[in-house]
């Protein structure tokens, strides 16, 4: 069971918005930060066979990071199968009980596709879901499931491995920084992984974790950031949306990481790579199954080996050993050779969570509660 993403955004002003006209496809390339918002304008009237897709979106378009990511692959969907589609978007919605009045809507419009990109998007979809059997559903990161609702995720642990792996390399003060967002498996991988990454090429890192509760906060998650460079982080990641971490780290004089797209026009000198998730692929498949009629419910956690996950923009300072290291690791996850979740591994108390030789199953990594050896304190809510 796969419990991953997301917690509340506050609401804003939702309204069904225009599909712009892709540029990005599925291959490894984005528009370039920040997204302007769409205008705003209702699509065009679609043909009689035309399929119509809507993604509703938890933060604003132009957040740099998740929801940007999200919308770079409904526009992929849009480049590849042209006229076939026609794409609308809700940014801004929120997991409560908002959301399911805006899928109910978007039934009502005539949309036969319809992708939520965010954990707490799940009892909403279940429930329009049930009501609107001629309508298939997609929904990001959950893990139930029904006859007409599909769920899908990516990897994200495994772009956080590759940017630990630089990040142990460079940092001086042998303290690592992350600003988390809401304390779930997901995040609480990421943060794990980053941290195995990072001790892969330096076991004396230790890694330094501020909590903001928020996914798109940009205050919070400037004075997180903050709080872990005056705390001796001299390299930081994140699990959040926006691009505020990385800006600190750059009128600091530090160094971070991007994350969920590429982020390095946002601090240019602080900039190490970017985790970048690619939905383009998935999505591109999941309109491919409605249009031919091979869609089917079920659950799907894509990654490098899918073309869903890559560490990008490598900056030219990270010396070409370290690069040649995370190639290592990108070709090992590809081909299968290489698991980030092997044993022996404990927790930062000590304890045995995965026996030498053991590898981790999807199971495992999906109900990770606990920080590994290197992580500072505990996981809020832990006894």
């Amino acid at each position: 069971m796969i419990m991953i993403r997301r917690s509340m955004l506050s609401w804003g002003a939702a309204a069904v918005l225009g599909s712009a006209i892709g540029v990005a496809g599925c291959s490894k390339k984005e528009d370039p930060p920040p997204a302007p918002a769409a205008s705003g304008s209702a699509p065009t009237a679609p043909k009689a066979d035309t399929l119509k897709v809507a993604f509703a979106y938890v933060g604003p378009v132009g957040d740099g990071g998740w929801t940007f990511a999200h919308d770079n692959g409904r526009k992929a969907v849009e480049k590849e199968f042209g006229d076939k589609v026609v794409t609308s978007f809700v940014e801004k919605v929120p997991e409560s009980a908002d959301a399911e009045r805006v899928f109910r809507d978007l039934v009502q419009q005539g949309n036969k596709l319809i992708f939520g990109t965010t954990f707490g998007y799940m009892e909403p979809m279940l429930k329009a879901a049930a009501d609107a059997k001629d309508v298939k559903f997609e929904h990001a990161t959950g893990y139930k499931t029904g006859d007409n609702l599909r769920t899908y995720d990516s990897r994200t642990y495994e772009g956080a491995y590759m940017a630990g792996v630089i990040a142990g390399g460079m940092t001086k003060s042998n303290t690592l920084g992350v600003v988390g967002s809401i304390p779930i498996p997901e995040v609480i991988r990421n943060i794990n992984s980053f941290t195995l990454g990072a001790q892969s090429v330096n076991p004396a890192v230790r890694t330094k974790v501020v909590w903001v509760g928020d996914w798109f906060n940009p205050p919070k998650e400037t004075e997180a950031a903050q709080s872990l460079l005056n705390g001796g982080a001299d390299v930081l990641m994140q699990n959040t949306d926006s691009s505020a971490v990385l800006q600190t780290a750059e009128k600091a004089g530090k160094m971070a990481f991007g994350w969920d797209s590429d982020m390095k026009n946002y601090g240019p000198n602080a900039h190490l790579a970017s985790a970048v998730i690619y939905w383009g692929p998935y999505y591109v498949k999941a309109v491919r199954d409605a249009l031919d009629g091979k869609w089917t419910t079920g659950k799907a956690w894509w990654g490098v080996k899918e073309g869903a996950i890559d560490l990008v923009s490598i900056s030219e300072k990270v010396p070409a050993e370290l690069k040649d290291k995370v190639d290592k690791v990108r070709s090992g996850l590809k081909d299968g050779s290489f698991a980030i979740w092997k044993g022996p591994l404990t927790d930062n108390s000590g304890k045995e969570v995965l026996a030498a030789g053991a590898v981790a199953d999807d199971a495992f990594l999906g109900g990770i509660k606990f920080y590994v050896k290197g992580v500072e304190g505990k996981v809020p809510g832990e006894k």
